[in-house]
Formats: structure tokens, C-alpha cells, sequence
């Protein structure tokens, strides 16, 4: 054999080995998808996405608000009642839902030591007071009472979460003295009762047996239990208000609420829910709530911005008087980076304030009565609260008459003024109550899945979408968005003795894409189906860590199934990068939404696709979740019905 010869047969084989080792190999990307190109870490784009979405979905939320609103503008009458659904619901998202408790009077809280008389101004008397609100939580605080004749009104005046009712009242220092308007409106002859906020006093907390110290402010604290019963930090203040409201109203005199700051807050909301307060003023609050989501967690409210901003709130005050006092608020800053929710308070921008009573003015300009909104300005927006000119418009609007001269500070009666034990009072009652919520759980529970058939399959599952429907509108949270064509895009990311590995990444909404990683067993028949597990990840995960890398919580059990057979898919869930993820669900919830919201259609799109392939069954596709994926394994499966299965590992309590 010549040279020639050897080396024509030798390239001949150089092409026949080259050629099978390239069948071989796995295609660079999954058929009937496009390539990946898609660079860095798309687990970051994917948040980055989500949180462009939601944002945009926030802006949405100012003109979806109208579909539910249904102003009848022929009367005042009429206009309160065409509102009344509105306030139901307001009261329902902020947790105004326990009967509160019928009461003669305030009583005093007194001992032998030290009176229930704490202070004295020249015309009226400061006590010491608590009253019942509902269940066993009490209001407690400061009632100052004029000393001649009959009070020319009852007012509720709130301080700020981080001042108390004797700074408010001048017994002692915190509070400018041009500031004091729960001393001045008394001094105007107001009978005045001063209630005290749950405060945002960092506090190191420690669970009974011991475990991690986490340090929350004394509102987060409470926060938390009560957000997971449908009540609400915010809804249990303005109980105590309105506690003090149902006392006033028995006499025939006019109601009034003021606050500041945090007490803004809850006297917009106490006057929006109760027609019998007859003035409301607002100082240091006012504004478009649109970035409430960067504000500290004790004021996220699921399903806000759905249906009001403070625009809408305020609208349920009109045709009452209401009065906006632009004015300095309370500023601070919880950090990021500590287990507390990070979040700020700024003094509201005089421009946003006027917007939003611009928008106010708006809703009911089709009016045909007085409507009574004012917008008094302190200082460019940034002075102190409570001038002259928004009281003398406060007891104008209550008792026609104007605010007194300054009087004396007031004489300090009390020995001592404890009031981290009345504020640990406070806390504890709630939070006793919130346990107590926490132990009646089960029976509300009974109670609401009672139309639930079980006495058949077919008659449970025709029951059952009842339920599934309102796990995801109300409670999980529903985009009205259609899923995008997923336009799949795919890369060669695996290439091991059993199994092939793809990175996958598909669009779901605009600027929402689902991702993760398709592993296919290499030994599929033509023809053949085999069933998919799904397999996801827990906190703080990525796809790769049920891959590779024998990670201690996962041992790559997704290539470990794909090794048996199974074609399996690791999607990578929103829940990582720490507080990036928490502000999504911040951005999320005043909007009726959840991350899940998300994840939903993520993992909808993403079996639509796998439904899709050939060598998948899609009878047979079965959900496997770890930690929080466990918590995806018991909120997804309900709602995307192409999984056969669930398992809920490590979550399930």
C-alpha cells in the first residue's frame, strides 16, 4: 500500500471518529429554542426584572384605582353612602375587624403614691387614663380636661410613634413649645384625650428557649404576628381612637382628630372610617404613598395602593372638615443588612403633598356641596407642626371660635412619668391578643373551608376551585397580565455520562423571565416520554446547587433523578440576594401582590414549555421543593394544575 493510499484511508478515519464523537456530543442548544447569549448572573437579572415590573405595575396601580370607586356626588348623604363599601374594605386591609368593647368613661390610673392627677394648666387638668378598646387591649394615654365650663369640643390629638402624650401635653421635654397642640387646643377650652403609640424603639428580642437575638422596633414587632391574622399595627391604633370616639359621641359636642407624623396616619384613618369625628387634621403625613414600600414595614398594608392612596383615604373625609398641615414629619432610617426590614421616613416634599391634595381635589370636583379641604403650609413644607393658623382652622371648624393666647407651661403634679411601662403594657396587650388570634386560627379556618365537599373526588374537586381561586386572587395574588409567548432560549451548560444540562430562560411578563436548568437523560428512545420532576431550590439557592457540588441540603438530587431516568427541571425562584428580594415583596404587597404573584406564572410558563418537548410526558410532572422551595411546593401546585404531584420538603409545619 502506497503512501497515497494510507493517507486517504487515515483522513477517512480521522472524518468517521471526528463525526461520531460529534453525534456524541449534546447539541449546544435545546431544539426549537433559540440560543442563550443572554451573559453574568441571570439569576440577578431575573430579580433586576421583577423588581422593573413591579414598579411599573405600582405606577399602574394610581388609574386602576378607579374601577373602585363609585362617588354619588347629588348630595352629601348620598356621597357617604356611595363611599361606605370603600371604608369596609379600608377597615378590613388594616385589620379593624375585632368588636370593640362598650365603656362608660375612661378610667383613671392612679395609685396612693401617686395620683391620677399628673399635671395642671392654667385652665384645665391633666389624668393619667385607660380605656377599653377591644377584646383585652386598652388605649392608654393623657386626658386633659378644661376646668370652666363645658369643653367647646372633644378632640383626639395622636402624637408621632416616638413622642409621648406628656410631650405632647408639655409636662416634659421633647416636643417644641409651639408644638404642643394637645396643651394648646386644652388651653382653647377642648377636653383632649392623648393617646400613646406602639413606639420605633429598637429592641433586641430573644425566643423563649433561647435561639438568634433579632433586634426590631417595638411596631415591626407586633407587625409580623398581626400581618399573618389580617390585622394590623396601624388597624389596632385607630381602635383605640375610635374607642375614644364611641366615649365622646355619647355627649352632643363636635369630635375632632389630630396627629403628626405616625399620629397623621392613624387620624386620617380614624376620620376616613368614622363620619361622626367632624375634623380631621393632618400634620407631617400627607402624601402620595406610591414609594410606601422604602417606608418602615409597620406601615406596608396588602392591597393599599389597589384602591387608595391618601387621596382616596382623604376622600372618605369629605364633605367633614380636612385639614393638611405640610409640615416637618419624623425622619429616621433603619439600615439594610440587619434581620429587621430596612426602611425611611422623610418629611413628605411640599410638591408631592400638593399633588396629592391636587388629586384629592380631583376625585370630588364633580361635588355639588362644600367639601371642605384645606392645605395650610408650615415653613415651606419643612416648619414645625401644629401653628396657629392650623388650629385656629381645627377650632374653627369644631366650635366657631379661635385658638387662645399661650398659656403657662404647665405644672408637673406627678412624681415621675413611666412611660416604658406603659409602653410595655401596651406591647404586651397586643401581642397577647395576637396570640390568642394566633390560637382561634384553626376554627376560623374550620369555618371557612366548611363548603369544602369531600365526600367524592368529583365533588371535591368542583368544591375545591371556590377556594383555589381565592388562594390566588386574595391571598397569593393574581396579575391580570397573559403569559408572553416564552420565546425559549437555550445553552449547552452540562455534558456527563447520563444526562445533558441546559441552561433555559424564557419571558413570562415584560421584564419577567423564568430561568433555570433542564437536565435530559441521554438514553431516551425516540419516541419515548418520560415523566419531569421539578426541583427547587431553598433560600438563598440557585438552580446549579441542585445540580452539582453536593451541596448538604440537596446532594444533587436533581442530577441524581436524572441519572435514574427522569428528565428534571431546577428553576431559579425569586427568593435570594436577601433584602433585593424582600424590597420585590415590599414593592409587591400594597398592590395585592406576593413574590408568588411571580412565581406562579414562572412555573406555569415554564411547564407550558416542558409540556412541549417530545420525550416528556406531560401527564407525569411532579414538583419537588426544599425549604422555601417547600413553601413553593404548597403555594404553586394549587394553582398550576399540570403538576400530578407535590412534595414539601423541610417546610411543612
Amino acid at each position: 500500500m502506497n503512501r497515497q493510499t494510507i493517507a486517504i484511508f487515515t483522513a477517512c478515519a480521522l472524518v468517521i471518529i471526528c463525526s461520531a464523537m460529534t453525534a456524541a456530543q449534546p447539541p449546544s442548544r435545546i431544539a426549537g429554542t433559540e440560543l442563550l447569549r443572554l451573559e453574568g448572573d441571570i439569576a440577578s437579572h431575573l430579580v433586576a426584572g421583577v423588581d422593573r415590573f413591579l414598579l411599573g405595575e405600582l405606577a399602574k396601580s394610581v388609574e386602576r384605582r378607579k374601577r373602585h370607586w363609585n362617588y354619588d356626588f347629588s348630595s352629601a348623604n348620598a356621597y357617604r353612602a356611595s363611599v361606605e363599601p370603600n371604608r369596609r374594605r379600608l377597615a378590613r386591609i388594616i385589620g379593624v375587624r375585632d368588636e370593640r368593647v362598650g365603656f362608660d368613661a375612661p378610667r383613671l390610673i392612679g395609685t396612693t403614691d401617686q395620683p391620677a392627677l399628673v399635671g395642671r394648666g392654667e385652665s384645665y387638668n391633666v389624668y393619667a387614663v385607660r380605656w377599653p378598646a377591644f377584646g383585652d387591649v386598652h388605649g392608654e394615654g393623657l386626658l386633659l380636661v378644661p376646668t370652666k365650663g363645658t369643653p367647646v369640643a372633644d378632640v383626639v390629638a395622636i402624637p408621632d410613634a416616638d413622642q409621648s402624650p406628656e410631650m405632647l401635653a408639655g409636662l416634659i421635654e421633647g416636643v417644641r413649645t409651639d408644638s404642643q397642640f394637645a396643651r394648646r387646643l386644652a388651653e382653647s377650652g377642648c377636653r383632649v384625650l392623648v393617646p400613646a403609640l406602639i413606639s420605633r424603639r429598637m429592641v433586641k428580642r430573644t425566643a423563649a428557649g433561647g435561639g438568634r437575638n433579632v433586634t426590631l422596633t417595638n411596631r415591626e414587632y407586633l407587625y409580623r404576628s398581626a400581618f399573618e391574622m389580617g390585622r394590623h399595627v396601624i388597624g389596632y391604633e385607630v381602635q383605640k381612637v375610635l374607642a375614644a370616639v364611641d366615649w365622646f359621641a355619647k355627649e352632643d359636642s363636635k369630635i375632632g382628630v389630630m396627629g403628626w407624623g405616625e399620629g397623621g396616619l392613624i387620624a386620617l384613618y380614624a376620620g376616613a372610617l368614622d363620619t361622626r369625628i367632624d375634623a380631621v387634621c393632618v400634620s407631617g403625613y400627607f402624601s402620595s404613598r406610591q414609594d410606601v414600600w422604602a417606608e418602615p414595614i409597620d406601615r406596608n398594608v396588602f392591597g393599599l395602593l389597589e384602591e387608595s392612596g391618601d387621596a382616596e383615604i382623604a376622600s372618605m373625609v369629605v364633605p367633614r372638615t380636612l385639614i393638611i398641615e405640610a409640615a416637618r414629619g419624623p425622619e429616621l432610617v433603619i439600615p439594610p443588612g440587619t434581620r429587621a426590614a430596612p426602611g425611611r421616613l422623610a418629611t413628605p416634599e411640599l410638591g408631592s403633598v400638593r399633588s396629592e391634595i391636587q388629586r384629592l381635589k380631583e376625585l370630588v370636583s364633580r361635588s355639588k356641596f362644600e367639601t371642605n379641604i384645606r392645605l395650610l403650609v408650615s415653613g415651606n413644607g419643612t416648619g414645625p407642626c401644629g401653628t396657629d393658623e392650623v388650629l385656629d382652622a381645627l377650632l374653627e371648624s369644631l366650635a366657631g371660635g379661635k385658638l387662645a393666647r399661650p398659656g403657662k407651661v404647665p405644672q408637673r403634679l406627678a412624681k415621675s412619668f413611666d412611660s416604658k411601662s406603659r409602653q410595655d403594657r401596651q406591647i404586651h396587650e397586643i401581642d397577647r391578643h395576637n396570640q390568642w388570634l394566633l390560637s382561634e386560627s384553626a376554627y376560623v379556618r374550620k369555618r371557612f373551608f366548611s363548603k369544602l365537599d369531600t365526600s367524592s373526588a368529583e365533588k371535591f374537586d368542583k368544591s375545591v376551585q371556590w377556594y383555589r381561586q381565592y388562594f390566588y386572587e386574595d391571598v397569593i395574588g393574581k396579575f391580570e397580565h397573559d403569559l408572553l409567548p416564552p420565546r425559549v432560549r437555550s445553552r449547552k451548560a452540562y455534558s456527563e455520562p447520563k444526562y445533558a444540562g441546559y441552561e433555559v430562560v424564557m419571558d413570562v411578563f415584560p421584564d419577567v423571565i423564568a430561568y433555570g436548568i433542564l437536565l435530559v437523560p441521554k438514553d431516551i428512545k425516540r419516541g419515548e416520554k418520560r415523566p419531569v420532576v421539578v426541583c427547587q431550590h431553598g433560600l438563598e439557592g440557585r438552580p446549579q446547587h441542585v445540580v452539582t457540588g453536593d451541596h448538604r441540603a440537596y446532594h444533587d438530587y436533581a442530577a441524581r433523578l436524572t441519572e435514574r431516568g427522569f428528565v428534571t427541571f431546577a428553576p431559579q425562584n425569586l427568593y435570594i440576594f436577601k433584602d433585593r428580594f424582600r424590597t420585590l415583596q415590599r414593592k409587591a404587597n400594597p398592590i395585592k401582590k406576593t413574590l408568588f404573584s411571580i412565581i406562579v406564572p414562572q412555573h406555569q410558563q415554564i411547564v407550558n414549555w416542558l409540556c412541549s418537548l417530545p420525550y416528556v410526558d406531560p401527564d407525569r410532572i411532579a414538583f419537588y421543593g426544599l425549604s422555601y422551595g417547600g413553601k413553593t411546593a404548597m403555594r404553586v401546585p394549587p394553582l398550576v394544575g399540570n403538576y400530578c404531584l407535590s412534595i414539601c420538603s423541610a417546610d411543612f409545619n
